[in-house]
């Protein structure tokens, strides 16, 4: 296995440049949709005066440091998309990485969920790191100089995984399927009143499995468990040549579904994630 030779030979095993450089078009573009979104659906009059986030956020971090981050807030708002798009069409792309990074980094002063955002920082911050980071096209050219940063961005995707893993194996409410099953119930129940776009659960999955019922409820544990069972073996399955092909149909499967569920909040990440299965091989 590559991914093996490469940590016992000191990083010196070859690997094709384009992997890292299609990694960085495709993180690029996901990270320019995820910054596009975020102009909309009130994040351009998130924190005015007299809101509910202002008010909030000026409870965590105080007065003063608010009015600091309230005249910076819709200046690197606007200029995140620039910062992204250049990083996919390799416009300076170290820079640009850096740049992007920022930009990441600065939501976490305000996220609610930030554990993508550090996925996200993560893995941009390993391509940053690399050797061959490419400035427009792809090149496939083999080499020594994206070797440790793609190990790096391969060690951070499974990281992903398998605490993804613990952390719902720890947890009996997603374990016994009742978070899935009761979000389903409630998304049945309030579907009509949520803005467009917000989910994409399809009609007959609702139907089905919204309802509480015992039926539904066993579902929901099997679906839990498969994610989790998913999640631990995912990551070897895509460093096995015999397996990846699989491993990447069935990681976008899990993905999709992941998406349709906050679809705004997680295309980024679930782009990303996708994404990162092109570093699984070496050539």
């Amino acid at each position: 296995m590559w991914f093996l030779d490469a940590l016992a030979g000191g990083f010196r095993h070859p690997t094709d440049e384009a992997r890292m450089q299609y990694f960085r078009i495709a993180l690029g573009l996901a990270l320019t949709v995820r910054f596009l979104l975020a102009l909309g659906h009130g994040g351009w009059s998130r924190f005015i005066p007299g809101s509910y986030s202002a008010f909030a956020l000026t409870r965590r971090i105080g007065a003063r440091r608010f009015r600091r981050f309230a005249r910076v807030y819709r200046p690197i708002l606007a200029a995140r998309p620039a910062a992204a798009l250049a990083l996919a069409t390799g416009v300076l792309p170290r820079l640009s990485a850096l740049l992007v990074i920022g930009a990441l980094a600065f939501e976490l002063i305000y996220a609610k969920s930030p554990n993508t955002l550090r996925y996200a920082i993560f893995m941009t911050g390993a391509l940053a790191l690399a050797g061959a980071i490419g400035t427009g096209l792809p090149e496939h050219r083999t080499s020594t100089y994206n070797t440790w940063s793609q190990c790096l961005a391969v060690l951070i995707t499974t990281d992903l995984y398998w605490n993804s893993a613990w952390q719902k194996a720890r947890s009996a409410q997603f374990r016994t399927g009742l978070y899935l099953a009761q979000w389903l119930h409630v998304h049945t129940e309030v579907k009509d009143r949520l803005p467009a776009g917000e989910h994409f659960i399809p009609h007959v999955v609702g139907r089905h499995l919204g309802d509480l019922s015992p039926r539904s409820s066993r579902t929901c544990r099997l679906l839990a468990l498969a994610v989790i069972a998913l999640e631990v073996l995912l990551p070897p399955a895509l460093l096995i040549g015999q397996t990846r092909t699989g491993a990447v149909v069935v990681g976008i499967a899990m993905h999709a579904g992941f998406s349709c569920l906050k679809p705004r909040q997680l295309v980024a990440f679930s782009s990303i994630s996708v994404a990162s299965y092109l570093l699984f091989a070496a050539v």
